[in-house]
């Protein structure tokens, strides 16, 4: 109720200065979910109890949501026989180094609780940054492989773009300010993937002010050209925007072809367009 009421406000008071950054931002805003309740403490959804799997699967959500956006996509990996940690993290309170350590390692800790011996990555946006942000630094030795969803590895123009308007740190806190494509863009600045990675970008927006900042195709936040990333292993577009592109069935069933097979399916009623890439670096693993 009260991000209702917080909205309304906000718009009616973009409409009184009839200020365009001020309408984009209140876009921005009516375009997130609810954010978590518990902003404050990292938690692990699902972490109690032991499994007989011996693959687990860290699922990290995007910027201003919560581990409930990404519940469907941990169901349905349960459903397949993976134990998921499906990780809480405050997303606009710390720095994206802070929030790495903290969120990729609770996910850790919580798959060896779990006593599995492959751990593996699904995120969505700067959820994949958290990851590899966290292996810039520190290597994990029972990595699995990695599926990234509309990931902003090259930053996004829409940062660039609106950083300095009034509210935008409000909303997207002190890991949204370095997520442009400027030189203080952490991304741009990770280095290419070392780790087996699948890459979904999105090509369908349903923010179209947004999307004026962004080259084309984009899904509203992101680019298909910034969601790229130098040694990726495969990469497809689907047209999904942005903000619903982790509970889409086809792209569910796609991230799990990729944790089995280490590469996307080539067969799909929907629109998918398949990536073409030089020889596979020698990080990426052969299907098994």
């Amino acid at each position: 109720m009260l991000r209702v009421i917080m909205n309304k406000y906000l718009y009616l008071f973009a409409i009184r200065r009839a200020n365009t950054r001020w309408l984009l931002i209140v876009s921005l805003s009516l375009a997130l979910p609810a954010f978590s309740n518990n902003v404050l403490a990292t938690s692990v959804a699902g972490e109690q109890g032991e499994s007989s799997s011996n693959e687990c699967v860290v699922a990290l959500h995007g910027l201003a949501r919560s581990a409930a956006s990404m519940k469907k996509l941990a169901e349905k990996l349960e459903q397949t026989g993976y134990t998921v940690a499906n990780i809480d993290y405050p997303s606009r309170k710390y720095s994206l180094p802070e929030l790495a350590e903290s969120a990729v390692a609770r996910g850790l800790e919580s798959c060896e609780r779990q006593g599995a011996g492959i751990v593996h990555f699904v995120s969505h946006s700067m959820g994949g940054i958290l990851i590899r942000q966290y292996l810039q630094n520190t290597p994990i030795e029972n990595l699995g492989r990695v599926v990234m969803l509309a990931p902003p590895n090259q930053g996004s123009e829409v940062v660039d773009a609106l950083r300095d308007t009034p509210g935008f740190e409000l909303l997207n806190g002190p890991a949204g300010l370095k997520l442009g494509t400027d030189a203080a863009s952490i991304p741009r600045s990770l280095g290419p993937a070392t780790f087996d990675l699948g890459v979904v970008a999105g090509t369908r927006s349903i923010n179209l002010l947004l999307s004026t900042y962004l080259p084309d195709p984009d899904d509203g936040k992101v680019s298909v050209a910034s969601a790229q990333l130098q040694g990726m292993c495969d990469f497809i577009t689907v047209a999904v925007s942005h903000p619903f592109i982790m509970r889409d069935e086809a792209v569910i069933l796609q991230v799990i072809h990729y944790l089995s097979k280490g590469r996307f399916s080539k067969e799909s009623d929907t629109e998918i367009n398949q990536w073409q890439g030089d020889e596979l670096p020698s990080h990426c693993t052969p299907a098994r």
